[in-house]
């Protein structure tokens, strides 16, 4: 089907009936985000090669808008996913590109480390303080990580340090979630919609191999300039409704998502 059939499909059959308990009682929206892998959202802008719809920013953009008007918590989600996989779509692993196109892998971003916002946050996203020390194949990953959205709840985070040995920049990983030693605390932060688990994401260290590094090591810089930053800033806007007008949701079922 359509990608726009799809996502009616869920907003109606998943997002929408626990939309408000989502929202009053700051419970993460499992059911939905399950949904949207089932459908095959998930994997929205992921290469057709690895089983995703190939689509774009655009259509990327439309999903979280129209899942913003539903449920804010899941649109925050969907936000830093999207996000997340446009890294990991061209510096990520075959066998994750091909998880989050099967609706198995929900990524994250896990890249700020003082809370601030605007053009404040954008300059903090480019300096971080995280530490990243190599022993053999092993890199040991030491940070407080803030504002993660789906903290606990992602099968990954997109995670920002200080270069292994480039004298400036930064470096990018592929951190996965159920790695020992990351901890989030029992408390959310208190910011970000309720539900979506923005929280801290703290390690101390965590170890991770040293091939989870998404692009060349210091090369994570020009990663957030010409890729986070402007998925993230458009997602964003989306999210508000800033967009303008969108296309209607209901078109003809095809046999597989697609753009009409």
């Amino acid at each position: 089907m359509s990608y726009r059939t799809a996502l009616a499909e869920v907003l109606t059959r998943a997002v929408a009936p626990c939309a408000e308990l989502t929202g009053r009682e700051g419970r993460f929206p499992r059911g939905a985000v399950t949904a949207f892998g089932a459908t095959g959202l998930l994997g929205l802008t992921v290469s057709t090669e690895f089983g995703g719809a190939g689509l774009g920013l655009p259509e990327a953009a439309e999903v979280v808008a129209r899942t913003a008007r539903v449920c804010p918590a899941t649109a925050a989600v969907l936000r830093s996913h999207y996000t997340a996989v446009a890294v990991i779509e061209s510096y990520g692993s075959p066998w994750v590109r091909g998880e989050i196109a099967a609706g198995r892998h929900l990524s994250s971003l896990a890249l700020m480390e003082d809370d601030h916002a605007g053009r404040e946050m954008e300059a903090h996203l480019l300096m971080p303080r995280c530490t990243a020390v190599r022993s053999g194949g092993v890199v040991a990953l030491r940070a407080r990580k803030r504002r993660v959205v789906a903290a606990g709840e992602a099968d990954s985070y997109v995670w920002s340090s200080r270069p292994l040995g480039a004298p400036d920049g930064l470096s990018l990983w592929g951190v996965p979630a159920h790695a020992p030693d990351l901890f989030v605390p029992a408390r959310p932060d208190a910011v970000g919609p309720p539900g979506s688990a923005t929280s801290t994401v703290v390690a101390d260290p965590v170890l991770v191999p040293a091939d989870v590094r998404l692009g060349a090591d210091g090369g994570g810089l020009d990663i957030v300039l010409r890729t986070v930053l402007p998925w993230l800033l458009e997602l964003q806007a989306a999210a508000a409704g800033r967009t303008g007008d969108l296309a209607p949701v209901g078109v003809r079922p095809a046999e597989s998502l697609t753009r009409s």
